[in-house]
């Protein structure tokens, strides 16, 4: 079975494809689990892709757009959220929320709704990439339409 035929890529993919038919899925031979993973296989800067962060609030989740050379702030987010308590996400969690496994969770194509924020940082690249449903799958994409796609908040969420 071919990477773009699983069920959680495909997913992905259909709401890309429902944004912007010229988006893509693109199935890399090496992993693209970690930033600097999918920074090599594709040979961009570590800060164009985007890493996507599950955190629990209480009873609900956000899920953090976050840059590749950056790390999430925790005081910030719980700023943002207007919450005292802000913790990653379980793998359980993550998998159970957006239908994705960690190493490619997509900004897109969630089994659930999710309240989004996205790095206010990720505006330095033209062009972005993201997970599309599987550690070795991944897409393209501006920082204008990754706003778009997700309804995310910008914000500083970073350290």
């Amino acid at each position: 079975m071919s990477l773009l035929d699983k069920e959680p890529v495909k997913r992905a993919e259909k709401s890309l494809k429902e944004f912007n038919t010229n988006l893509n899925v693109i199935a890399l031979d090496s992993s693209a689990r970690t930033a600097k993973e999918a920074a090599t296989s594709l040979g961009c800067e570590v800060g164009a892709i985007v890493k996507s962060l599950l955190f629990r609030t209480d009873n609900t989740f956000t899920l953090n757009l976050v840059a590749g050379d950056r790390k999430a702030s925790l005081n910030k987010i719980k700023k943002i959220l207007k919450k005292k308590d802000v913790s990653m996400a379980t793998a359980d969690d993550v998998k159970n929320i957006t239908g994705y496994t960690i190493g490619g969770v997509s900004p897109v194509g969630h089994l659930n709704k999710i309240d989004i924020l996205i790095d206010d940082s990720l505006d330095r690249f033209i062009d972005l990439y993201a997970a599309a449903g599987h550690p070795n799958c991944v897409f393209k994409i501006s920082f204008k339409d990754l706003q778009s796609i997700t309804n995310g908040l910008t914000e500083d969420i970073t350290e």
